[in-house]
């Protein structure tokens, strides 16, 4: 399995580098694409269908982000939006029709670790990277409250 990190415009990229570098962090492989649900609706549904069995989709566009919806309301497959944060889009990723589910994550790296987590319901050895990739940061927290304690 792998990621399809789907973006609105190359606006996007940056962001969608950020997906990618976590996932890559959990050896997840990962492919960017290029297609507007207002723009280029047909080239969204040649994407999820090149890609609908072997991939979950994370969606990342801004404005009136109808990528998300569309992208969930044609694919069996779990969908992340993942919106690059703008306080006055936002709702758009948040409000989604009757019908449609995508997953909200503005965060990029929580997006990832979103993927991350399904895909390690079905993968033992990647179930072992997310414990250990916990325990680490438990210990980051640990040892910070250690430090401050001695202060």
């Amino acid at each position: 399995m792998k990621v399809v990190i789907i973006m609105g415009s190359e606006r996007d990229l940056e962001h969608c580098q950020k997906i990618g570098c976590f996932l890559e962090r959990f050896g997840i492989g990962y492919v960017f694409r290029i297609a507007s649900a207002h723009k280029t609706p047909e080239k969204v549904l040649l994407i999820i269908r090149e890609y609908e069995e072997e991939a979950i989709f994370i969606t990342v566009a801004g404005r009136s982000n109808a990528l998300s919806g569309f992208v969930d309301a044609n694919t069996k497959r779990p969908v992340i939006a993942a919106p690059p944060y703008n306080e006055a889009d936002i709702f758009s990723s948040l409000r989604m029709p009757s019908g449609v589910a995508p997953l909200v994550v503005i965060d990029p790296e929580g997006a990832a670790l979103a993927a991350i987590k399904i895909l390690a319901l079905l993968d033992k050895a990647l179930e072992e990277k997310l414990k250990a990739f916990q325990k680490e940061k438990k210990g980051e927290i640990e040892k910070a409250d250690l430090e401050v304690k001695i202060l």
